[in-house]
């Protein structure tokens, strides 16, 4: 009867850690944004190089290894309007882009 019991243990916590993995794949997959944010003095950087470039506003999203550049900085302006400023891993600017939002915007309300 021990035996069969650390079976049925076994299998219980076998479920549990299938569930929550799968899960989490669902939860990470979810999201818009596979990049990782920026980060530590990096974000420091990159913030103050797109601040600069788009002359002011405030940082309201970030995108570390982005595949328009090596970082990209979304800025919010004082109108409302987001502009995505693209960095290269010299904090460089290489290109910007009006954001038109649209995916918070028609949301499913």
């Amino acid at each position: 009867m021990k035996h069969k019991g650390k079976w049925i243990v076994a299998g219980v916590i076998s479920a549990v850690l299938i569930g929550g993995g799968t899960g989490l794949a669902v939860a990470t997959a979810g999201g818009d944004d596979s990049e990782p944010p920026i980060t530590g003095s990096a974000l420091e950087r990159a913030s103050a190089a797109a601040l600069d470039h788009t002359g002011g506003g405030r940082v309201t999203d970030t995108e570390a290894g982005d595949e328009d550049a090596y970082y990209e900085v979304e800025v919010t302006l004082d109108n409302g309007k987001r502009t995505d400023v693209h960095l290269d891993k010299d904090f460089k600017v290489v290109s910007s882009s009006a954001d038109s939002g649209e995916d918070e915007q028609n949301g499913d309300d």
